[in-house]
């Protein structure tokens, strides 16, 4: 594979995984909705089940942010290493 592919792939794979992440977070936001809306409403099952569906979705955050930031720098560090700009610019000029 070649330098520009590469790097095109791991660009793709971060924003994959932000994607991934900010729907992580979009669950959390809903679950601790649906908390809070059955604080009035008192089922038993919701009281049971949603603290560890909370604890299990925040605990998968924390892992895709860990990966996210690792890969994120992985991605730069190949970028600098490889003079990623120089050979987007001579791909562009059609070298």
């Amino acid at each position: 594979m070649d330098k520009l592919k590469k790097f095109g792939l791991m660009e793709k794979i971060v924003h994959e995984l932000e994607d991934l992440k900010n729907s992580q977070q979009a669950i959390i936001t809903k679950l601790a909705k649906i908390e809070v809306d059955n604080i009035e409403l008192g089922d038993k099952r919701l009281e049971r089940d949603l603290p560890d569906m909370h604890q299990r979705v925040s605990d998968n955050l924390d892992t895709i942010t860990a990966i996210l930031e690792d890969f994120a720098t992985q991605t730069a560090t190949y970028s600098d290493s490889n003079n990623i700009a120089a050979l987007k610019e001579q791909e562009a000029l059609g070298k």
